[in-house]
């Protein structure tokens, strides 16, 4: 039996594939321990240059599993509050924490439901691209739930807090467009697209230089909590040690050389 979350790697790209596609990939307990456990073992991998979240089926991610809400309820509210608390920090933290710290550029392939942990999970992926009949919302308050999976962190970097406080608090459901003109998602394809347009974009980063890649992403998450003082010393010791790489030497001569650079990305 497949397990709720699939792992596969192959030509240098790690697909991870959200697999209970009978039930939109909703969240339930499974998946989460499942997800936890195949991010933590692709974070000790070496033989790939890409990540690609997709979900099975028509969708992304509908958000969590009510049905595995509903059986805690019966528990008191001092039960309920130890029992997700404790949940979210065993599974949905360190996925989310994991996920953000590879070097490897993690792309999210988004195609019809995209809500609750799957938007977050989407938010947390360096680059985003959906199908243009993708639909979304952040829907936890609709339940009367605040967020988890770093909701309230990616949010308002990626829209600004006006407009993340708009989207939490009355989880209205949005278009790709909109989406798009959020910056939600890096593009918007046409649905039979997607497929193919995600490779290309796949096939432009496996050719590109990881090192470089994991610098540049290392510095974007520290630049929220640097100073600019503190921020340009980290330019400049990642500018150094990307000065330092075969990649560089190999950009640099292609250049001048008017070809493609054939970076090794180790």
């Amino acid at each position: 039996m497949a397990g709720t979350v699939l792992l596969a790697v192959a030509d240098g790209v790690a697909t991870l594939t959200l697999n209970r596609p009978a039930a939109l990939n909703a969240l339930s307990v499974e998946m989460m321990q499942d997800l936890s456990a195949t991010v933590r073992d692709l974070s000790v991998r070496k033989d790939f240059k890409v990540v690609v979240i997709v979900g099975a089926g028509d969708h992304f991610m509908a958000g969590g599993d009510l049905k595995d809400f509903a059986t805690h309820l019966h528990l008191s509210p001092e039960a309920r509050l130890a029992t997700f608390r404790a949940m979210i920090a065993q599974y949905i933290n360190p996925t989310v924490e994991t996920l953000q710290s590879l070097r490897q550029p993690v792309i999210a392939k988004v195609r019809g439901a995209c809500a609750g942990f799957g938007l977050s999970l989407m938010l947390g992926c360096d680059l985003a691209v959906c199908a243009d009949s993708s639909v979304f919302t952040t829907a936890y308050a609709a339940i009367g739930l605040s967020g988890d999976g770093g909701a309230s962190y990616f949010l308002p970097r990626a829209v600004g807090r006006r407009k993340a406080a708009e989207l939490l608090l009355l989880a209205d459901r949005f278009d790709a467009a909109e989406a798009l003109r959020l910056g939600i998602v890096t593009r918007s394809v046409p649905a039979a697209e997607l497929d193919v347009e995600t490779d290309k974009l796949v096939a432009r980063l496996k050719a590109g230089p990881l090192q470089t890649y994991g610098e540049i992403k290392r510095l974007l998450a520290d630049s929220h909590d640097n100073q600019l003082e503190s921020q340009l010393q980290s330019e400049a010791e990642a500018f150094g040690r990307c000065g330092a790489t075969a990649d560089f030497a190999e950009g640099v001569t292609a250049f001048l050389e008017k070809r493609k650079p054939g970076f090794k990305g180790a």
